[in-house]
């Protein structure tokens, strides 16, 4: 697909309007709610590209939650079916369930329907993590799943003890930052600088009611405290590491954040993964990060955004002090000539993207384009994030065949620190959430492609 020519205006009918906000005063905003036609969806992509590996994966993850198609299964993550509503008797059956859905070998990719009367699906006792069909396909799988077992031990805790998060019984340390924001440089001063209140924070989680039912849902023994300490702060950087990431943005494209009338973000690309059950709460830290900050404007833009995220009712007006969230449901390059270009939605001082993933589908790269040549036209100052070595390198590649202009790169210090194991094929190395970042703003690139290829591959 050509690029198209430099602040070239897409023309669409004005998106029909509702409302949504969040604060550290925290406060969501009316922003418009818009349903576009179908579009290459990443939400969607990842779950059809289950049977690429395991055929049948999918269909066994509606059936054990109770779905009947993926877009019921969809309608829960927009929000708009109620997140309990699986149709469980007790929390017993829920875990079960959920359970059920990673059980497949992950040598020969059997599912429990395609065994005989003569076998049964059964767990790696050391990561509780991965399932075999019998012995033989566990001793041929050992070669690769022995360089990942210690992590998927730590995926298999977290996966059940994310569900505290969800209900609401792990509400997670804030307030002012005790300390110049500037030494906040990554998680190990961000855990010291956080340190009474932390440990009275999951002192008072691994001694709830709620972690009882947990444990005493699941069908396992309860692990010991220290995993479970573990477990919730690895938890508690993985909610953190997107709103910490807006903050890293801001400070290395040096954004005054003290202008009159605040500054707004746009997250471009937003999914269900960050609207879906997003509290007002989640992104206090971030404006804790810019003491004396005039407000921040935090705005979620993409296809899959949640449509609960647009509901509570909010205020315009961005008070100092406050930041506010809202979203916006539909392609980013239609949102901008039909709400910024209009001067609806404020211009941004720094758009966003977590994980686009534009590297790994033609589809993806193709809804893409006309965003990124926007961003690059416009010179809107951008934060990409990937998972992985290989991604960044794959995406900067990209970014040089399109003359976009990167002025940064490299490993980010507010990466989650949970690990994230590929659904469909278990023994591939787990991956971080927002692991590396890149920076670019406007065109004519610094580096020409054997330039870039010298420094990724001798390391960030």
């Amino acid at each position: 697909m050509a690029p198209r020519s430099r602040k070239q205006r897409h023309k669409k009918p004005p998106s029909s309007v509702a409302p949504m906000v969040v604060t550290p005063s925290t406060v969501v905003t009316p922003v418009p709610l818009t349903l576009s036609k179908p579009d290459p969806s990443i939400d969607a992509l990842g779950f059809f590209s289950l049977e690429n590996n395991v055929p049948g994966l999918s269909q066994l993850i509606l059936q054990k939650l109770s779905m009947k198609s993926y877009e019921e299964y969809k309608l829960v993550l927009d929000g708009g079916a109620s997140v309990s509503g699986f149709g469980f008797r007790c929390p017993q059956e829920m875990f079960q369930k959920m359970e059920d859905t990673f059980r497949f070998c992950a040598h020969c990719r059997a599912l429990p329907s395609g065994l005989s009367d003569s076998k049964v699906l059964r767990q790696c006792k050391r990561c509780r993590n991965v399932y075999y069909c019998g012995p033989e396909c566990q001793r041929s799988d050992w070669p690769a799943h022995r360089k990942v077992c210690q992590e998927l031990r730590l995926v298999a805790v977290d996966r059940l003890m994310e569900w505290l998060l969800v209900t609401g019984a792990f509400v997670l340390p804030s307030g002012p930052w005790p300390c110049l924001a500037e030494a906040v440089q990554g998680w190990d001063t961000w855990f010291s600088m956080r340190h009474l209140q932390l440990d009275a924070t999951l002192d008072a989680v691994l001694g709830s009611h709620a972690m009882t039912t947990l444990w005493a849902s699941v069908g396992r023994p309860r692990p010991d405290p220290d995993v479970l300490q573990g477990s919730l702060k690895r938890l508690l950087t993985d909610a953190l590491s997107r709103p910490l990431t807006l903050g890293l943005g801001l400070r290395a494209l040096g954004i005054n954040v003290g202008k009159i009338g605040g500054s707004t973000v746009h997250v471009v690309g937003a999914s269900h993964v960050e609207t879906f059950l997003t509290r007002p709460e989640d992104y206090d830290e971030l404006g804790y990060m810019f003491p004396g900050h005039l407000g921040l404007r935090v705005i979620m833009v993409g296809i899959d955004v949640s449509a609960g995220f647009t509901q509570n009712p909010s205020t315009p007006i961005l008070e100092p002090g406050t930041v506010q969230l809202s979203g916006h449901r539909g392609l980013y390059h239609d949102f901008w000539e039909e709400e910024v270009e209009t001067g609806r939605i404020a211009h941004p001082d720094l758009v966003v993207t977590f994980h686009p993933g534009f590297h790994a589908s033609p589809d993806l790269m193709e809804a893409w384009l006309p965003t990124l040549l926007l961003l690059r036209d416009y010179e809107i100052p951008t934060l990409i994030t990937v998972y992985s070595h290989q991604e960044l390198a794959a995406s900067l590649q990209i970014l040089v065949d399109l003359d976009t202009n990167i002025t940064a790169y490299g490993a980010n210090p507010f990466a989650s620190l949970k690990p994230e194991q590929v659904y469909s094929n278990p023994n591939k190395q787990p991956v971080y959430c927002n692991a590396y970042y890149i920076i670019f703003l406007g065109s004519s690139c610094q580096l020409d492609r054997r330039q870039l290829e010298e420094k990724v591959d001798g390391g960030v």
